[in-house]
């Protein structure tokens, strides 16, 4: 016990304050989505409360197991992880949701693999370059990392190019703080920019239908546009502190699409304006803040890999979400990590968390 309470007592405190105060947004804002014509409806409530009450003991195990055990199961995680994105094709057991096949019922809830995996594919990339520094000053270095981490963006692309945004995006920031020459990145960065049009030959119609109505945000007639167009009203709308909380006209005539995930920061914006918002960004901030914090403090290279791996995950993600709502950014489905609905989602941020605070505790080297 004493161990336990030592072991606890060297966690990151603000990274636990930070998770509360994300569950306590998420579960009022999604009350308040949920409050239609004086109607309470609870399931989404109740699912969300469920998921953050899982999410605490996930995070909790992750804290208190060490993280360096994963580098152990590396065979293992790699398959699994693997087989467990390609379970949505198996009949009976992978369902389609908004003309994407991302989903698996498992009777009393669905999940989303691609969200899962996340955990794993961060530990995998970190694994493979704590121990290959020396391979990424080379091009065939760099492309046998790349190799390494195709099966997964591959697979998911197909049916979800937002979460194959975010393994791309893992890759890229881990891979440039492991090491990678500078010239050459910066010249891969470049064929990448340039390989685009071509990509945009290849995705499924509905990804062309959200590039062309991010490239034309005037066309209202283009898909995604008039989403777009009414999460800009709401968050303008908002005004400086808001409407107030259960307010919101845009919410609550069902003008403003996707509620309750991928526009869910635009109910934020305009039930409780731009200081609602603001908190919500400092938040995020403080998040990446002392992840960064870790990193840095980290006497273990493969540990810090890990939290700048789970860094860039919640850098991106936040930045896409947020600037999607704004028309800044295509409309990918990426949710707001902690905040958005759905229970895939809050697990798997809340046990990335805990990694987070699990590398700082025994990264330091404290002898626990």
């Amino acid at each position: 016990m004493d161990s336990y309470w030592k072991f606890w007592k060297n966690a990151d405190k603000l990274l636990l304050a930070i998770a509360a105060s994300f569950a306590i947004v998420s579960i009022l804002i999604i009350t308040s989505i949920s409050l239609k014509n004086g109607q309470l409806a609870l399931r989404d409530i109740i699912v969300q409360s469920v998921a953050y009450g899982l999410g605490f003991f996930a995070m909790a195990a992750m804290v208190i197991l060490d993280y360096r055990k994963f580098e152990e199961l590396s065979i293992i995680l790699y398959i699994g992880s693997i087989l467990f994105l390609l379970s949505v094709y198996i009949p009976g057991l992978g369902i389609v949701s908004n003309g994407a096949r991302s989903w698996i019922d498992v009777g009393f809830t669905t999940l989303q693999p691609s969200e899962f995996v996340k955990i794993p594919f961060t530990i995998l990339m970190a694994n493979y370059f704590s121990h290959r520094q020396a391979e990424l000053y080379r091009l065939r270095g760099v492309l046998r990392s790349a190799l390494y981490a195709a099966p997964f963006i591959l697979i998911v692309v197909k049916e979800d190019l937002g979460s194959a945004a975010v393994y791309c995006f893992i890759w890229v920031f881990m891979i440039f703080f492991a090491g990678i020459d500078r010239k050459m990145f910066f010249r891969f960065a470049f064929l990448f920019l340039l390989s685009l049009p071509i990509a945009y030959r290849f995705m499924a119609a509905y990804q062309k239908q959200r590039i062309d109505a991010f490239l034309h945000p005037d066309n209202l007639s283009l898909p995604g546009n008039y989403q777009v167009w009414n999460s800009k009203v709401a968050i303008g709308s908002g005004g400086f502190s808001g409407k107030g909380l259960f307010s919101g006209t845009q919410k609550e005539l069902d003008f403003l699409p996707v509620q309750k995930s991928d526009f869910i920061f635009s109910v934020i914006a305009e039930e409780l304006g731009f200081l609602g918002g603001s908190l919500v960004i400092i938040l995020f901030a403080l998040l990446l803040w002392r992840t960064a914090k870790i990193v840095y403090e980290s006497a273990d290279r493969y540990g810090a890999l890990l939290a700048i791996g789970f860094l860039g995950m919640f850098l991106f993600q936040v930045f896409e979400n947020i600037a999607m709502t704004m028309g800044i950014m295509p409309v990918t489905g990426v949710t707001l990590p902690f905040i958005s609905y759905g229970g895939s989602s809050v697990l798997a941020g809340m046990m990335a968390l805990g990694l987070i605070i699990s590398v700082g505790i025994r990264g330091r080297s404290t002898g626990l």
